[in-house]
């Protein structure tokens, strides 16, 4: 493994050490580890993640691209700060393009393709069970991967993916609430149900209604809304 010894030749560098940072400090944002606010210094971050400083600083212009993370002049980068008025907003986007992307599945799912989705449910409903919440988020991105996939709809699931980085944070913090997690899986449970029926109108429901869920958890909490 590398280590965090300076900008020496034993730290990483190039395309993989960027998407190394890219994902670890996605990661850490998204969990909390990393709170808004918090200041992210280059050296620092090519220290924790064993990627030189130019791999952390390109590792931070893809995430300020993505909204998660934003540079103010004179004084650096810093993990974005979103209100919850700007989640909703952000979310009200998803819903949109998750209606379509789980419809597009139900049209185009290839059998493989379903049997992949209903594997994911069934490992999400032992997480559930077994609550372990770090394992039921994975799978959760997982679900959206396949059906992405099957729906052969890439200019949705690119906006997706780039939306997706923004609200990323509140919806990890939602499923930590006591009883979100077994709803989010009653929900997804719907949508592979109408995708493997081959029911678009009913998975882009379903689709929506998960995301609704979200939307009305987050506006109950956000003083704006």
């Amino acid at each position: 493994m590398p280590q965090g010894t300076g900008e020496g030749a034993r730290l990483l560098t190039g395309v993989q050490a960027r998407r190394t940072a890219e994902r670890r400090l996605r990661e850490e944002i998204t969990r909390g580890v990393v709170v808004p606010g918090q200041r992210l210094v280059e050296p620092e971050l090519g220290e924790r993640y064993g990627v030189t400083r130019n791999s952390a600083r390109l590792a931070l212009d893809a995430l300020i691209a993505e909204g998660l993370v934003e540079r103010i002049p004179n004084r650096g980068a810093r993990v974005r700060v979103m209100s919850g008025a700007e989640a909703v907003a952000v979310l009200e986007c998803r819903q949109v393009l998750d209606g379509l992307l789980a419809a597009k599945a139900a049209e185009h799912a290839t059998g493989a393709q379903v049997e992949r989705l209903r594997a994911t449910l069934e490992r999400l409903r032992r997480a559930v069970a077994d609550h372990e919440l770090l394992e039921c988020w994975d799978l959760l991105q997982e679900h959206h991967r396949l059906v992405a996939d099957a729906a052969r709809q890439p200019l949705a699931s690119s906006l997706v993916a780039r939306l997706q980085g923004r609200v990323a944070r509140s919806q990890f913090q939602l499923l930590l609430r006591p009883g979100r997690a077994q709803q989010a899986l009653a929900e997804l449970a719907d949508v592979v149900d109408a995708v493997a029926g081959g029911r678009p109108a009913d998975a882009d429901r379903a689709a929506r209604a998960h995301v609704q869920s979200g939307i009305d958890a987050l506006a109950a909490e956000s003083p704006e809304g």
